[in-house]
C-alpha cells in the first residue's frame, strides 16, 4: 500500500549550511550563566599527569631485540648518548639519572681516566643499559616520577626529545 503526501503539507529544504537551532543553541548557551568555575589543578596534579603521560608513552616504546653493534664509550653517558643515535629511541629519565650517576661515581677511583671500554665490555655495558630501561619503562611509577620532577626544576635536560623508532 503506496501512501502519498497530502498536497496541503510542504517540505522545506534549506540550502544554507547553518541550521537556525545551531544558532539558538548559541545563544542560548551565552544566555546561561557559567555555574561552574573553570577546573583549576594544583602544581602536583599537572606534575602528576605529565608523569603519567610520559610513562604511558615509554611503555609503548618496544627495546630493540636485535643488537648486533658494538659501541665503543668512554663513559655511561657517552654509552648511552651512542644508544639513542644509534637505536633512534629516547631513554627513559631514570636511565639517564642512572647514566649519570654510574659516572658521578667513578670520579676518584684509580681507573677513573681508562676508557670504561677497556674495563667493561661494551656488549655487556650495553645489554645491562637495556635491562635497566626496560625496568624503568614497565614499572616506573608517575607518582614517583611527579615526586622527582617537583624536586628538580631541571628534570627536563634527563628526558629525550626525539621520537622512537618503533620497530
Amino acid at each position: 500500500m503506496k501512501r502519498s503526501m497530502p498536497s496541503n503539507e510542504q517540505v522545506e529544504i534549506s540550502s544554507d549550511d547553518s541550521s537556525s537551532s545551531d544558532a539558538d543553541n548559541d545563544v542560548f548557551r551565552k544566555q546561561q550563566p557559567n555555574d561552574e568555575p573553570p577546573l583549576e589543578l594544583s602544581d602536583e596534579a599537572w606534575m602528576y599527569r605529565r608523569a603519567k603521560s610520559y610513562q604511558d608513552y615509554m611503555k609503548v616504546i618496544p627495546i630493540p631485540a636485535i643488537r648486533g653493534t658494538v659501541i665503543p664509550y668512554t663513559s655511561w653517558m657517552g654509552l648511552g648518548s651512542s644508544i639513542k643515535k644509534i637505536y633512534e629511541q629516547p631513554l627513559h629519565y631514570l636511565t639517564n639519572l642512572h647514566l649519570k650517576r654510574l659516572d658521578q661515581e667513578r670520579l676518584g677511583h684509580e681507573d677513573e681516566n681508562v676508557s670504561l671500554d677497556m674495563i667493561i665490555h661494551p656488549c655487556k655495558a650495553e645489554a645491562s643499559i637495556w635491562l635497566i630501561e626496560e625496568v624503568h619503562r614497565r614499572t616506573s611509577s608517575p607518582h614517583h616520577l611527579a615526586k622527582l620532577w617537583t624536586a628538580d626544576p631541571m628534570y627536563h635536560a634527563f628526558i629525550d626529545a626525539h621520537s622512537p623508532k618503533i620497530y
